[in-house]
């Protein structure tokens, strides 16, 4: 069952729990009832906002609310008040012609606080970023933008492979570089940029203990 169509099932079951018609709804939030029917419909995705309102609302935990695998209803409040979070899917290998967060990329899904402003997740694979002290089997949280600062951190996919590095452009010139210094830098110049894409800024980290 897809996530929209999980999110729709429990929105209407929320909103029937505590009696209020879709239009008692739409008026208590701000949206139409035309949208709202549509969401219970599974048939468009609700923007996080939308998700965190909806959730604080009825008391639920936003990470159920919109289909977290194994996510409970209810979440007591703590230190981190985990109300405040939002799933964002991890994403493996770019298939090629897929938009980034199309559902076939997803390999399942990660909390991220909300007012991070991510997108997706990656989850690390090798050493090539350990000074940085991302390590292998850690998840890089990434905000979707097309373009990154030199010297920051991004998502960059290659070959249809997504991958973190450190990026830096002069005069038509990329270079993607890595944190540790076993690693060369990757060039690309003139035409050959076209083949990289920059899909993101890496915004947080997750790192197990060591």
């Amino acid at each position: 069952m897809s996530n929209l169509i999980v999110f729709g099932k429990r929105l209407r079951e929320i909103r029937e729990e505590n009696l209020m018609t879709i239009r008692e709804l739409a008026d208590a939030i701000g949206l139409s009832e035309a949208t709202l029917s549509r969401y219970e419909n599974g048939l468009i995705e609700p923007k996080r906002t939308t998700v965190s309102m909806l959730a604080k609302m009825f008391g639920v935990n936003p990470a159920w609310l919109i289909g977290y695998e194994g996510a409970p209803k209810y979440l007591e409040s703590g230190p981190t008040d985990k109300y405040e979070c939002i799933p964002v899917p991890i994403i493996g290998k770019i298939a090629a012609g897929l938009p980034i967060l199309a559902q076939e990329n997803y390999e399942g899904y990660a909390l991220a606080p909300y007012d991070r402003r991510v997108d997706f997740c990656l989850r690390v694979k090798g050493d090539s970023m350990i000074n940085a002290r991302i390590f292998d089997g850690d998840l890089v949280f990434i905000r979707s933008q097309p373009d990154v600062e030199n010297g920051e951190i991004a998502a960059v996919v290659i070959d249809d492979e997504a991958t973190l590095k450190r990026v830096y452009k002069s005069n038509g010139t990329l270079i993607l570089r890595a944190e540790n210094p076993k690693y060369l830098d990757i060039v690309f110049t003139g035409k050959d940029c076209k083949n990289v894409r920059i899909i993101g800024k890496a915004v947080f980290f997750i790192s197990e203990v060591r």
